[in-house]
Parts: structure tokens; C-alpha cells; sequence
């Protein structure tokens, strides 16, 4: 099922998780476990990141540097499989515009098609020296609303290549991210907003937000999108935080703010004690959410279930 059609028959607000493929070489177990909490909770779809080849340059035994390419955690398309057909649950892989080639978008889509899958969330992803197309002769997406175009082009039955005029038409829905903080390329929240109504025009059908901390700035999202003329479904994004560190690197690594409150109550605590902090401030958030009858909230978990777990006991008293 769609996402769009989890949204429009749902009768009360949906819960929904976001997972990421064990490293490259890493052991899936520990992710498998990850799932078996959190299907308990009966989530509508799982999303799960999609990670692209990067380039990394190496110095040499003589002091000059050669460029490799290197590939990071492939699985996607297996745990897509896996959530599809063992669990009954609507996977969601991401599709990213960097590191890929148009052709390698193609081939993807069609592998996820072949698996059943209705819903994918199209990325820009994080841009890196592999995109070059006139470097490399690549042909690639350059911003997320290309990669929309893309999709929306296969949903019509136009592939890449000219000759399969009576190709299948694929029937994706197609969610894109939203940032309730401005993307930190966007010189101003009103500009980012606009671009994002692009990507709707451009055949997105639901929007995801970037994680938040201060349910204010989501709301007032909500309304500038609103008043620009998108009509999408908003989804707001949360992460519990787990530890001190994430104090830091939540804002530099995510572009985003955290309350003042939030911040000191975090840095006074005891390392042991931030996991309690962290799940009551996501309660909170999750019953104002609630309370203004938001459409679904989602979860960033990555590969920690234990947090959510506790919140979700929580939501459910």
C-alpha cells in the first residue's frame, strides 16, 4: 500500500520508523533485532537509507595521492525485501541523486518494482567528487526534484532508453524531505519552501521532515507550506537523543537547533541519566504532535531500538 493511502485511512495519527544498513561487512543480526522490536508495534512502513559510493583520496608510498572509490553499506534492497515479504510491512528505501547514475536509478527502481514495492523517498544525499558528470561522463540527478522528474517519467512509462516505447508504466509514490530549519544550502526558509513545492509539482506526493527538537518550528512550517500552496501530506521527523555527544553533533551534523532547556537539561545530567531526558522530551513532543492531529510522526532509530522501545511503552500507558 501506498503511503498516501496509510495517511488518508488512517484513524488515528501513524507511527512510523527509520532504519539504516548495518556497515559494509558488518553482521546484519543486530539489525534483524532492531526490526523485531519495532514490528510490535505495527508500523505502517519502515523506511531504510540508501548509501551511495563515495570518492576518498589515499597518499601513495612516493607522497602523491590516487583517488578510490569506495563503496558503504550496501543492503538496502535486500532489507527492503526482507520488511516487504517476512514482516507484511510497506518499506520505503531511499533513493539518492549522488553516487548514482540516472541508468543505476533506472535498475534500481525496476529491482524494487519487481519486489512489490509501492513507496520510495527521493534524497539529493550528500554530494561528493563521484557526481562530476563532465570528470566522469556520468549522467546524474543534480538536486532531489530532478530525481522526482526521473521517477515521475517511469511512473509514465518513459525510460531512459528511447526504444521501450511499451515498457510497463511503474506506479511509485514518491515522498521527499522537508526542513522545518531551512536546508543549509537555502539562503532563507521561504526560498527552501519553494523549492520544495518543485518537487511537488514535479510529482512528490508527501513530504518527511528533517528531525526537530522544537515542535513550534515544525507548525510554522506547516503554515508556509501551506500558504505557498502546498497541500501534501507533512510528516514530522523526531529523534530521541541518547547521549551528550549528540549535543553537538546533532547541530553541526544536521544543520538544526536544539532548545536551550533542552541543552542544559542534557549537559547538567549524568552520561547514564540523557536516555531518560531524551524519551520524555520525544513524549512531549509526540503528544503536542498528537494533539494538533499530525498525519504520522516519524522516527530517525538508525539501528538502536532500545530508546524507542521505552517511548513507545510510553505512548501506549
Amino acid at each position: 500500500m501506498k503511503v498516501t493511502e496509510h495517511l488518508a485511512k488512517a484513524k488515528e495519527v501513524l507511527i512510523s520508523f527509520e532504519i539504516i544498513p548495518p556497515k559494509r561487512g558488518g553482521d546484519i543480526h543486530q539489525l534483524l533485532q532492531v526490526l523485531e522490536d519495532i514490528v510490535k508495534f505495527n508500523p505502517p512502513f519502515i523506511d531504510i537509507t540508501s548509501h551511495a559510493a563515495e570518492v576518498v583520496y589515499e597518499e601513495t608510498k612516493d607522497g602523491g595521492y590516487q583517488m578510490k572509490v569506495k563503496r558503504k553499506r550496501p543492503g538496502t534492497l535486500g532489507i527492503c525485501a526482507l520488511i516487504q515479504n517476512k514482516y507484511n510491512i510497506d518499506a520505503v528505501p531511499h533513493v539518492i541523486c549522488h553516487g548514482f547514475t540516472k541508468e543505476e536509478t533506472e535498475d534500481f527502481l525496476i529491482e524494487l518494482r519487481y519486489l512489490g514495492i509501492d513507496n520510495v523517498l527521493a534524497v539529493r544525499g550528500d554530494e561528493n567528487a563521484f557526481d562530476k558528470p563532465v570528470k566522469y561522463g556520468r549522467s546524474v540527478n543534480k538536486y532531489a526534484v530532478d530525481l522526482v522528474r526521473q521517477i515521475n517519467d517511469l511512473n509514465h512509462g518513459k525510460y531512459l532508453e528511447d526504444c521501450l516505447l511499451n515498457a510497463d508504466p511503474m506506479n511509485f509514490c514518491v515522498g521527499v524531505g522537508g526542513y522545518p530549519e531551512k536546508h543549509f544550502e537555502a539562503p532563507n526558509l521561504k526560498t527552501d519552501i519553494k523549492f520544495t513545492k518543485e518537487k511537488i509539482q514535479a510529482g512528490a506526493e508527501y513530504i518527511v521532515t528533517q528531525m526537530f527538537f522544537d515542535n513550534s518550528k515544525y507548525f510554522n512550517y506547516v503554515e508556509l507550506c501551506r500558504e505557498e500552496g502546498i497541500d501534501a501530506p507533512i510528516i514530522p521527523g523526531l529523534k530521541i537523543i541518547t547521549s551528550k555527544s549528540q549535543v553537538n553533533s546533532l547541530p553541526k551534523n544536521f544543520h538544526i537547533d536544539l532548545p536551550d532547556e533542552l541543552a542544559e537539561e542534557i549537559l547538567k545530567a549524568k552520561p547514564e541519566h540523557v536516555i531518560d531526558i531524551g524519551v520524555e522530551w520525544a513524549f512531549k513532543q509526540v503528544e503536542d504532535l498528537m494533539n494538533h492531529n499530525v498525519p504520522a510522526i516519524h522516527f530517525y532509530i538508525m539501528q538502536n531500538s532500545g530508546p524507542i522501545t521505552r517511548l513507545m511503552e510510553k505512548i501506549n500507558k
